[in-house]
C-alpha cells in the first residue's frame, strides 16, 4: 500500500434522534455521507457527466453558488437527456 487511506467521513453528530423528524438538508447530507464512505459518490464535473451519461445516477445534485453557467446548463442538459 502507498500508505494514503480513503476519505474520512466525520461521525454523524448532526444526524437527529430516532423518532425526530429530519429535514431535507439533514436527509440529503446522511445521503451523501454514506455514498460517499461506500464509494458511490461522484463529485466534479467530469465524474457527473460519465455517470449520467452511463445512466447510472440516482441522484444529482448541483450547488446553488454555481458560478459557471455553462456547467449549470451542461448538468441540467445532461439529467435532461439521459435520466
Amino acid at each position: 500500500m502507498s500508505g494514503e487511506e480513503g476519505p474520512v467521513v466525520a461521525a454523524e453528530a448532526a444526524a437527529p434522534a430516532i423518532g425526530e423528524p429530519m429535514n431535507i438538508m439533514t436527509a440529503l447530507q446522511l445521503t451523501l455521507r454514506k455514498s460517499l464512505a461506500y464509494g458511490g459518490l461522484a463529485q466534479g464535473l467530469c465524474e457527473g457527466a460519465n455517470v449520467i451519461e452511463k445512466r447510472t445516477a440516482q441522484l444529482v445534485v448541483l450547488a446553488e453558488d454555481c458560478d459557471q453557467p455553462d456547467y449549470v446548463k451542461l448538468v441540467k442538459d445532461l439529467c435532461a437527456e439521459h435520466l
